[in-house]
This record gives C-alpha cells, structure tokens and sequence, in this order.
C-alpha cells in the first residue's frame, strides 16, 4: 500500500516522458527497416509510411553487390585484432599505471586522459601523412594500428579505475607462493578484469564495426579490405542515391553487431560501476 501511495503524477509525468525519449532513439531503426523494403520511388515519396509492398530482393541484390561474406570477414578480423589489442595492451599499461605510482606515471596517465578531448578531425591530417610515411595505408595493420592509438586512451582509463578495487593482499600472497609479476598479472589480477573487460569489448567493437571515417583514411582505395560501411558507399554516387539498397546494406550489417550487444548489454553498467568506487 505504501509503495503504490508513493506512485504520483509527478512519476507518471516522468515515466510518459521517459517512453517518449526512447521512442524518439528508436525512430530510426524504424526508417532503416521499413524503408529496406522499400522501392526508391516509395521512399523519395513517403519515407514514414509503411511499405505497400515488400521487396525482400532489395537484400539479396545488396548481398550480391557488395560482396558481403567478404566485407563483412573484413570488418570482422579488424574488430577481433584491434579490441584483443587494446584490451591486452591497455590492461597492461593500466595495471603498472596503479601498482607503480611514480610522478612519471601518473603523468603519463594524465595524458591518456587529456588524449580523450582531442577532436579526430584536428589530426585527420597528421594520421594520413604518418601512416604514409610508414607505409600502413592501405593495408590491415596500418589499420589496426590506428585502431589500437585511438582506442587505448578510455580503455586505460576504464581499467585504471577498475584495477584499484583489486585488493593488493591476493597479488602479493600469489608472490609469496613464486608467481612471477607476468604470472601475478595473467593468473591473478586479468582474470579479476572480466567485468570492465566485457563493458570494453562492447564499447570498442560498436565503434570499431560502425566506424566510417578512420578506414576511408587508412584503408583509402584497397577494395580487398573494404569494410561494411565502406562497402554502402558505393551506392551514393554523384547523382544518383540508392537509399533502397543503401538501407538494406545497412540492416544486414548492423544485424551482428546489435546482437552481440544485446547479448552483453548487461556487462556495460556493471562494469563501470565495479570500478567507479574505490574497494
């Protein structure tokens, strides 16, 4: 009784709002799908109505142009390399970032923080003439590589803030017992890390897999290492703009990467807020 007493309009008023805010984030799922299955003409005409007829050929047709089983391993190996990359290599640094509180490494953790509010577009044109000059243009690990720059600032926040709820005792009876440090870290403490290891995963695979700008960049005209995204674009050309096969294309290839976060959607707030109290 006192629990339903406590529901007033005030909370109603909040909750209409709150369904209103979400319908408004899900209206453009909506106008992917329906318009998927559309013919241009039905678009240009009424994008918001619902199809007269569904043309279920539209993904069959963009399977086909695009070559997606190839675009899609393309988009998928640089995923899998690149976050492997940044959560190996950020929970290492994170992790002696913590344990070895030196002046120079709480400075260099403040520049990974600082690193954050730097806007992409102002070293968009630093980015292609190193990867130039090293000769990553082009190819898988120059794009990995960009991936692995870009994206090891938040992760390395993320565990840093994490790791420090990892009670130090359970490391040093590991080494009273003859683990090694490497063995400290691997067999003790990066086992501990699955909770923000999973929120990072989802965080960086979402912008990995969607990511537009820095493979058109680095990837630039290499048709073997064409990404999903990438691949969409050939169907804006100049004058003309394929929306029917454009988001069909864009369905199908957002269809894993929706999954998988749903699937471990659950891991975002509970990593993060693991690690935003210290234990």
């Amino acid at each position: 009784m006192e629990r339903a007493e406590k529901y007033n309009v005030g909370l109603l008023v909040l909750e209409i709002i709150i369904v209103i805010i979400g319908l408004l984030f899900l209206s453009p799922f909506y106008f992917v799908l329906v318009n998927s299955v559309k013919t241009l003409g039905e678009i240009l005409v009424d994008a918001a109505s619902m199809p007269l007829t569904y043309h279920w050929n539209n993904y069959v047709k963009v399977w086909d142009i695009i070559e997606f089983p190839k675009v899609m391993f393309n988009s998928f190996q640089i995923t899998v390399i690149s976050v492997a990359g940044i959560v190996l290599i950020s929970s290492m640094t994170a992790y002696r970032l913590v344990r070895r509180p030196t002046l120079f490494n709480k400075i260099l953790f403040n520049v990974f923080v600082a690193s954050m509010i730097i806007p992409f577009q102002s070293v968009m044109l630093q980015l292609v003439r190193i990867t130039s000059l090293l000769e990553l243009r082009g190819n898988l690990l120059g794009i990995v590589v960009c991936y692995l720059g870009f994206g090891l600032a938040l992760s390395v926040f993320l565990f840093h803030g994490f790791i420090k709820t990892v009670p130090l005792e359970i490391e040093e009876a590991a080494v009273v017992d003859g683990c090694t440090p490497y063995g400290v870290f691997f067999k003790i403490v990066f086992p501990l890390l699955r909770p923000i290891m999973a929120t990072i995963i989802i965080l960086n695979s979402l912008w990995i897999w969607n990511d537009y700008l820095l493979p058109v960049l680095v990837i630039g005209g290499n048709k073997e290492l064409l990404t999903i995204p990438l691949a969409i674009t050939r169907f804006f050309g100049q004058y003309t703009k394929q929306w029917d096969m454009a988001l069909a294309g864009l369905t199908i290839g957002i269809a894993p990467i929706i999954v998988f976060f749903l699937a471990l959607q659950k891991y975002i707030v509970e990593g993060i807020t693991a690690g935003s109290v210290k234990g």
